[in-house]
């Protein structure tokens, strides 16, 4: 049997994850018509109403413009749509349908249904552990400068 070094064995890990991920997200298309980016950005606007596209990209990790690509599939999609700011005319408003809100309010996970259920499972100091972890491993990788966005948003 071939060995591999442990940094072989994080690739492999890492993988797994982002197949595991991939699956979710096609799961959610299937099902619901919406990307995990898409999801993520309803989400952001659900918990706070009055976000500009700058807080948003910022909330979800993405770029300004792929988050304004990505309201413009959700606004043709019937998911959302924009509205000027009654208080300032300068600002544009995000709202969300009751259509978007339908999906929402089943509480749709972007991750596996049982991750949730099995992380929480956990002590609080290897819940930090694992993500003090993976953010370790984003700066090895350089992630900084990465958006969290899939093919399929470009």
């Amino acid at each position: 049997m071939e060995h591999y070094s442990i940094a072989e064995d994080v690739f492999i890990a890492l993988r797994k994850i982002d197949r595991a991920i991939d699956l979710q997200s096609k799961k959610l298309k299937k099902q619901f018509g919406l990307t995990g980016p898409q999801l993520m950005v309803l989400k952001a606007i659900s918990h706070n109403l009055n976000m500009q596209i700058s807080e948003i990209a910022k909330d979800v990790s993405l770029s300004q413009a792929t988050v304004t690509s990505i309201l413009d599939r959700l606004e043709l999609q019937g998911y959302a749509k924009r509205q000027r700011s009654t208080q300032d005319k300068r600002k544009v408003n995000i709202v969300l349908t009751e259509k978007s809100k339908k999906i929402l309010e089943n509480d749709v996970d972007l991750l596996q249904d049982d991750f949730y259920t099995n992380f929480n499972k956990i002590e609080e100091w290897q819940q930090m552990m694992i993500l003090t972890s993976l953010e370790r491993l984003g700066s090895l990788l350089k992630v900084d400068n990465i958006s969290v966005e899939h093919e399929e948003e470009k």
